[in-house]
């Protein structure tokens, strides 16, 4: 008898994570190794990746990539090969503070990364993507509701939501499309001490209609419905609990 893959099955393709070692990413590439993928990772950091691949087991990969050396991410992709899907979910910690305080080299550098990085990625990942692939790229909803000292990354997620969108028009029939995540419980926020982090996902959860913060696996589940969607393109997918509700 035949077995028809799920709708939701990745069964042997390839899915390319960058920024897929630790929190929504790492999640996305467990998601996705579940779904029957085999996951290539990387991450700045050569440690991240072996905690990670440690964790991930079975098919995965990985390695460490600068992204932003474009000579490096040109590399990577050579080395890569063909492949089905990419997610990109890179990021450092984000700039916050009063436009009055903040210098531009400080704003230009926010960028790298985040901006700057995922066009790299995209533009030497898009010639290895196969026939029916996607680009499932990462932003925030601080474009939708910002709060003061918010201008930054603001300017990041809004920047990301246009490159995601006209991306899906120039890549075409390549889909492209992004995830904006709400307050979620990461890494990202590991420099705060533990006390006043739990009270912060407390008292950010009690706000919100779902009543509680987001988890990397919530997060999840997106890319991969955005992976196996064949009929969803040029598509902010906000995961916020309500949070631009209320």
């Amino acid at each position: 008898m035949t077995v028809v893959p799920s709708p939701s099955s990745l069964h042997n393709q390839r899915v390319v994570l960058l920024g897929g070692t630790s929190g929504i990413g790492l999640a996305a590439a467990r998601a996705a190794s579940v779904a029957g993928a085999s996951v290539i990772i990387a991450s700045s950091s050569r440690q991240r990746v072996a905690d990670a691949l440690a964790e991930l087991g079975g098919r995965a990969e990985g390695q460490a990539v600068d992204v932003e050396n474009e000579a490096a991410v040109r590399a990577f992709f050579e080395q890569v090969g063909f492949f089905d899907h990419l997610v990109y979910s890179a990021g450092d910690s984000l700039q916050l503070g009063a436009l009055a305080d903040t210098s531009i080299d400080a704003i230009r550098k926010a960028f790298e990364v985040r901006v700057f990085g995922a066009m790299a990625v995209v533009k030497h990942a898009a010639p290895h993507l196969r026939p029916g692939g996607s680009v499932v790229l990462t932003s925030g909803v601080a474009s939708l509701r910002p709060l003061p000292g918010w201008t930054t990354a603001a300017a990041i997620c809004g920047a990301m939501d246009a490159v995601a969108r006209a991306l899906a028009v120039e890549l075409a029939p390549i889909r492209v499309n992004m995830v904006s995540p709400g307050f979620v419980r990461t890494p990202l926020w590991a420099g705060i001490p533990e006390a006043e982090r739990e009270a912060m996902y407390a008292a950010k959860g009690a706000a919100l209609p779902v009543g509680r913060v987001g988890e990397p696996d919530d997060i999840a589940q997106t890319y991969l419905h955005l992976m196996t969607n064949r009929y969803c393109t040029g598509q902010v997918m906000v995961i916020d609990g309500g949070g631009v509700l209320v």
